[in-house]
């Protein structure tokens, strides 16, 4: 992987040398910075640049605390005091007010212009003492032999090149996956493939009262939407489906998402005065993850370690506590390489962990069952309180207080063999045999 023309010792030494500056990896810059490290942070574009994952998630609240940052963010951000479920099927909707988590800390978020939020924290990042490089592409990295350092290469906008020999190396490159396309670890997620088509637009209708700043997901017959509200009066639109349904289109993008608009009740009912103001971008496949999150002198976090469909916007999350411990084992590979492939082995298992648990919920979100459950808003043995605080991002709770997860599970299981049966969960909470219409959508 390595790029020809530069030779070893023309590379700058740096003990820390971090491949993007999105949240995972401001996030890990400056904790590391903070901690007397020499840090190196590059970014291929430049910021403000334009980026999807605008909800952020209650959890983050204590990790922007830890990073100095919180009264910034609520400056350029929107207050979420909920996460709204809408279903076209069974015309009605149900809030889950962060209120009412489990843990008194996870009471709100914020809901973020993307580009301005990752500025923001790339920028918390050069004032802790990070060096920071922006317009600078790594285009081949050389493992580090057995204590020596990594080679990493790149190059700037004006074509120049750069080398760097790092003693570790955190890849936060995002979806570019730099390190898990390189070493061919990377994997889609076969159970729910995705793809998503977004644009931003002035003029749609704003939810008020307890529900206002809240993220709406509109749960429509092919897949759901998210409409977000940011400051401005712009709301962010998507909409996500398998990608069979976008290799059926017909025309551009732009007239795809305006036809899955309209094929929506709920949807287009708040965007009759809407305007586009943006591009219309599309994605494919969203859920991916690579084999392994680490190797000798180098680890892969936030979304170029793993990606899960953004139905419960815990995109953010999962790469700022990345970036925390990502972090960790790079400060620890500075003096103890042992230790810090245990965190890393620790690390590793803990992000899964906490994939695991949404991506069941994230897998079955097409599924009329889980849909009549998260309708219904049922807290019997605490499933509705449970089910917000992981909306809130509260995912690494221990086996033993996850009762409620479990008794969410295992109404699932119970309700899924109703269904065989032809009975459903109506929203009033009564099981009673489904209008023939309803079983249609469910088959």
């Amino acid at each position: 992987m390595d790029q020809p023309g530069l030779a070893d010792d023309s590379a700058e030494p740096v003990d820390v040398l971090i491949i993007g500056g999105g949240p995972a990896g401001a996030t890990a810059a400056s904790l590391l910075a903070a901690r007397g490290a020499q840090v190196l942070l590059l970014e291929k574009d430049r910021h403000p640049r334009f980026h999807i994952g605008e909800s952020l998630l209650p959890r983050n609240i204590t990790l922007f605390e830890r990073l100095g940052v919180l009264d910034q963010v609520a400056a350029i951000g929107v207050l979420k005091p909920a996460a709204e479920f809408v279903s076209d099927e069974h015309g009605t909707a149900a809030a889950f007010p962060f209120s009412l988590a489990r843990d008194p800390r996870d009471r709100f978020a914020f809901q973020v212009p993307r580009a301005a939020f990752d500025e923001l924290l790339f920028a918390n990042a050069a004032a802790r003492g990070a060096r920071t490089l922006q317009q600078c592409r790594v285009v081949s990295l050389r493992s580090a032999p057995p204590g020596g350092r990594a080679l990493v290469h790149a190059v700037a906008a004006d074509g120049g090149r750069r080398a760097f020999a790092a003693r570790f190396v955190l890849d936060a490159s995002g979806r570019d996956t730099f390190l898990a396309g390189k070493l061919g670890l990377r994997e889609p997620a076969t159970r729910h493939a995705s793809a998503a088509v977004y644009a931003h637009y002035r003029g749609a209708e704003f939810r008020t009262g307890e529900r206002e700043g809240c993220i709406s997901i509109h749960l429509a017959r092919d897949g759901w939407f998210w409409m977000i509200p940011l400051p401005d009066g712009v709301m962010s639109v998507g909409f996500v489906a398998h990608p069979a349904l976008f290799k059926g289109r017909e025309g551009s993008m732009a007239t795809f998402l305006a036809a899955q608009i309209e094929a929506s009740p709920s949807v287009s009912a708040r965007m009759r005065a809407a305007e586009r103001i943006s591009a219309v971008t599309a994605t494919g496949n969203y859920s991916y993850a690579a084999r392994t999150s680490w190797g000798e002198g180098y680890m892969m976090i936030g979304d170029a370690f793993a990606f899960l469909d953004p139905i419960f916007s815990s995109g953010v999350l999962f790469a700022m506590m990345a970036g925390e411990m990502g972090a960790a084992v790079a400060e620890a590979w500075l003096t103890d390489p042992r230790a810090a492939r245990a965190l890393a082995r620790r690390a590793e298992r803990r992000l899964r962990r906490g994939m695991s648990t949404l991506g069941w919920l994230i897998t079955r979100i097409n599924d009329p069952v889980l849909r009549d459950m998260f309708l219904s808003a049922n807290n019997r043995f605490g499933m509705r309180d449970g089910l917000i605080s992981l909306l809130a991002g509260d995912i690494e709770r221990p086996l033993t207080a996850r009762g409620p997860e479990f008794a969410f599970k295992a109404a699932y299981r119970m309700l899924s063999a109703l269904h065989r049966l032809g009975l459903r969960l109506h929203p009033d909470g009564d099981i009673r045999r489904a209008p023939g219409d309803m079983l249609a959508a469910g088959s």
